[in-house]
C-alpha cells in the first residue's frame, strides 16, 4: 500500500462510512454463525486491528492481528491490541491448526501468490474452524484505487470458491456486498476508461477513500448496515466485494 494512502487509510479507518459497513458485516457473519467469545482469532491484514478492537468489546479474549505494514502493526498496538504480529500474509508463521478462526478483509488482492496464501491460512485453521475472506470485485472495476493499494487482483466469487476449495476449504457460504454502490461505481468506473483517463499524481490521490462530513458518513453507513442485514437472508447477485465463509475441511 503506498505510504501516504496508507496514513489517510489509519485516520479513516475507526468512522469511514465504508469501514463502518464492512465491520458491521463481519459482525453480523459471527453472530450467524456462532462465533464463540472464546475462539481463537486470526484478522490477517489487520491494518490498525479496529475489527478486533470491536471484538474485545465485547467479550471476545483471544484475538491476534497480522500485517505485512510495520506502520499497521505499531498503530494495532498503540490501539491496545496485545498479539500483533508483524509477518507476511502469504505465510502466517503459526502452529497448524492453531486458530479456530481467520478474517481476512481486504487483504487476499494485496498478495502476488493467493493460491500459496490460502492454502497456508488454510493450515492454521483448525479443522472444523471458520475462514470469512472478503475481497475486491471484477476486474472490470480496476481504478486507480486498486493501483495505489498495490492489489494484484479483484475476484469473482467463481474464482474465490475455486481458489478456496484447492487450498482445502469448504464453502459454506459465497456472494456479494456492497450492491447498492455497484451501478454508480460501474458506471464511474467503465466511463473512466472509455474516456481514457489518465492516472495523476498519486501521492496526491486519497485512494478514492471518500471524506465526507460525518453525518453522511453515518447515512451512508445506515443504508449499508441494511443491505448488510439483507444479505444474510438472500444472497445478493452482484457487488463492489465479493465473499466467502469457508471451514477447514
Amino acid at each position: 500500500m503506498d505510504k501516504n494512502y496508507e496514513e489517510v487509510y489509519h485516520n479513516e479507518e475507526l468512522t469511514n462510512w465504508w469501514f463502518v459497513a464492512r465491520r458491521d458485516m463481519l459482525m453480523k457473519l459471527f453472530a450467524q454463525y456462532k462465533i464463540p467469545k472464546e475462539a481463537k482469532i486470526l484478522d490477517i491484514g489487520c491494518a490498525g486491528a479496529v475489527f478486533l478492537l470491536e471484538l474485545k468489546k465485547l467479550g471476545y479474549t483471544n484475538l491476534h492481528a497480522l500485517d505485512y505494514s510495520a506502520e499497521a502493526i505499531a498503530q494495532a498496538k498503540k490501539n491496545g491490541l496485545e498479539h500483533a504480529h508483524l509477518m507476511d500474509g502469504h505465510y502466517p508463521d503459526f502452529e497448524e491448526g492453531a486458530f479456530d478462526v481467520i478474517v481476512a478483509s481486504d487483504s487476499l488482492e494485496h498478495l502476488e501468490k493467493d493460491e500459496v496464501a490460502l492454502a497456508n491460512w488454510s493450515k492454521v485453521l483448525k479443522k472444523g474452524g471458520k475462514c470469512f475472506i472478503l475481497v475486491p470485485a471484477y476486474n472490470f472495476l480496476w481504478s486507480e484505487h486498486d493501483d495505489i493499494n498495490y492489489h494484484f487482483r479483484r475476484y469473482t466469487t467463481k474464482e474465490l470458491v475455486a481458489k478456496s476449495e484447492k487450498a482445502g476449504f469448504s464453502i459454506i457460504r459465497n456472494g456479494y456486498n456492497y450492491m447498492l454502490l455497484f451501478i454508480p461505481t460501474a458506471i464511474f468506473r467503465l466511463l473512466q476508461n472509455l474516456l481514457g483517463k489518465k492516472e495523476k499524481d498519486k501521492q496526491s490521490d486519497k485512494g478514492q477513500i471518500l471524506i465526507l462530513p460525518s453525518f453522511v458518513h453515518k447515512l451512508l453507513a445506515g443504508f449499508q448496515k441494511i443491505e448488510n442485514s439483507l444479505s444474510r437472508i438472500v444472497r445478493l447477485p452482484f457487488g463492489v466485494t465479493a465473499f466467502v465463509v469457508a471451514t477447514k475441511r
